[in-house]
């Protein structure tokens, strides 16, 4: 009792100043805005559009999706193994687990549930923006086109990953009963195509690249359509043959050449704004398209790019916030050397000449690193690549700033293991395990060691729309035309033009894709729609490599032997992730993918 009427005349003694408010209880938080205050103000509104916009993966993070796929190697792993042996299961999501202990590794927000809590941002601003008063309805318009871009792409990442989803248009509140199934393969693109439709009419055709513009929904739509065009998703579930859904998993119908129609018409919209151009399209010699194609992405912005994707690590303190350099260059630069080329990769860069390289042809294999497309020599570190100065506790034994990814032999019968390998004196534990870094992507110009590179991330550029529209053209017997835009990208980069056909064609094509978009998560996808991932996911080669060393400490003699780095694995359950199993629980509407 004695304590009740301490507590009484404690509040009648405040309530008794000159500064205490009837009020005084219902105070707002200073951490955070109302719902009413941010659909009250224009600005609180464009801050909340923002925020969406964060939830796109940023994919300059430690591991890479390179990583899951016949494009590189984590040489920390970090259970990427686990991904590249098909072991993802219901319960074990590996790195695209919410939850995954890697702070800021982006393929975990590519999945379910993040993305869906994306959504849901998405959808409430669509249920409120109307009720804001705005001075400039363009610019309300516009934000509008910037969500519902935001939302198609959304869904495009689930449906690229697990097949048809529910279709959620509404922010449900805590009333609301939340379970709902699965829609159709089907209808999820149509819907995205509408949202695509829909947006686009609303967003200027230029303007800032790290905003949605009108050509940044097309080359999503062009996309989409193009990936539902192909075959994985036209096989009719042969791969899953006794599963009973197929609707969930591609198109059970329909006119399959309507839908490579539709990804060439898509592609051609982009075409047909004129506003993006290939970045310096006739490059004089083969030096300068290897530069040029470099230096595509060490700038803030240029005529290839639709959409950007910027990241600001000023005020981000994990350890392992985006630094592309620092996490990928050689670690005799006292970088981790992270996302390593794999040995197939690099092989499928051509000759200079446009002819295949090989590994059984003996002049090839005593020089494997001369007159090889341009684009090799922008995109892969190797042993004898220059490539910048040294630390100044490394330069000493390395003045020039070469790659040494191999094992030496001196003058004096002595072995020396090469500064960029595992046995070598600069953190070994950070060194290559297939005899290449990746050197895309990368400024030479700044120490990553010590400084993070705020270059942007090409979510969308020009080249992979006429690539797209190539094999639109390719699907619709349209060689002439495909070729012709396959041509231009090549010379781009200082390669001869093709002349094939038919399957030659096709295989000729995809190759092409892999090197042009190489690391710029386009693999992953291209390897399950074409249906090609068995050759995919062997066992993951590099290259062992000794040599001279002289007292100045130039390497001669050098001798080349592939060797398997890496034992990998494919399942067809791995066309598609799991859906995880408390998503199941949460939601008994939900059907689990095909062979889970």
């Amino acid at each position: 009792m004695k304590r009740f009427s301490y507590i009484i005349l404690t509040l009648l003694f405040i309530c008794s100043t000159p500064s205490c408010k009837k009020d005084f209880l219902d105070l707002k938080p200073l951490d955070k805005y109302s719902d009413e205050a941010v659909w009250t103000d224009p600005a609180l509104v464009q801050t909340f559009v923002n925020n969406i916009y964060n939830g796109v993966p940023y994919p300059f993070t430690a591991v890479m999706l390179s990583s899951t796929v016949d494009e590189s190697m984590a040489v920390w792993d970090w259970e990427t193994s686990n991904v590249t042996n098909s072991l993802v299961t219901p319960s074990y999501l590996s790195i695209w687990d919410p939850n995954f202990w890697v702070p800021s590794i982006h393929e975990k927000s590519m999945s379910w549930q993040p993305t869906y809590k994306n959504i849901r941002a998405c959808n409430l601003f669509l249920e409120k923006i109307d009720a804001v008063n705005f001075d400039d309805q363009n610019r309300k318009d516009q934000l509008k086109g910037e969500v519902m871009f935001l939302r198609a792409y959304f869904y495009h990442q689930l449906v690229s990953l697990y097949g048809g989803v529910p279709l959620i248009t509404k922010a449900y509140s805590l009333n609301d009963d939340f379970e709902a199934p699965r829609d159709s393969y089907e209808k999820c693109i149509d819907f995205i195509g509408s949202e695509c439709d829909k947006a686009a009419a609303l967003l200027p055709v230029s303007g800032d690249k790290a905003r949605a513009t009108k050509g940044a929904v097309l080359a999503l739509k062009a996309r989409v359509l193009l990936y539902a065009a192909s075959d994985l998703y036209n096989s009719n579930g042969a791969w899953a043959a006794s599963y009973s859904n197929k609707e969930l998993i591609g198109y059970v119908g329909g006119n399959r050449e309507a839908r490579w129609t539709a990804a060439k018409n898509a592609a051609k919209a982009v075409m047909d704004l004129g506003v993006y151009h290939l970045y310096k399209e006739n490059p004089a010699t083969s030096t300068e398209a290897a530069k040029n194609y470099g230096d595509l992405f060490l700038n803030n912005g240029n005529e290839e790019d639709i959409y950007l994707q910027y990241y600001d690590n000023l005020h981000n303190s994990q350890w392992d916030s985006p630094s592309p350099g620092l996490f990928n260059g050689p670690n005799g630069w006292h970088n981790w050397g992270g996302n390593t080329p794999i040995g197939q990769f690099v092989d499928s860069y051509e000759m200079k000449d446009g002819t295949k390289f090989s590994w059984s042809n003996p002049t090839e294999a005593a020089d494997p690193y001369k007159d090889r497309d341009p684009r090799f020599y922008a995109s892969i570190l190797y042993d004898g690549a220059v490539w910048r100065q040294r630390p100044a506790d490394v330069r000493n034994a390395d003045p020039v700033g070469i790659v040494q990814v191999g094992t030496y032999k001196k003058a004096d019968g002595s072995t020396f293991n090469g500064l960029d390998t595992r046995k070598g004196p600069v953190e070994d534990w950070n060194g290559t395990y297939t005899g290449y870094y990746l050197r895309k992507f990368i400024d030479p110009s700044i120490d990553h060691q010590y400084v993070k590179q705020q270059l942007p991330w090409r979510r969308f550029r020009y080249a992979e729309v006429l690539l797209n529209y190539a094999e639109a053209c390719i699907a619709l017997g349209q060689e002439s035309e495909a070729r012709q835009y396959i041509n231009l990208i090549r010379k781009r980069a200082g390669m001869p033009a093709i002349n094939d056909a038919g399957s030659a064609l096709t295989e000729r094509y995809r190759n092409e894709r892999r090197i042009e978009l190489a690391y710029e998560e386009q693999r992953f996808f291209d390897v399950r729609r074409w249906m090609i991932p068995a050759g995919a996911y062997a066992a993951a080669s590099g290259v062992e490599i000794k040599g001279d060393m002289a007292a100045n400490g130039t390497i001669s003699n050098r001798t080349y032997a592939v060797k398997t780095v890496q034992a990998r694995n494919w399942l067809p359950r791995f066309y598609l992730l799991p859906i995880q199993i408390d998503e199941l629980n949460r939601n008994s509407k939900l059907i689990q993918n095909p062979l889970y």
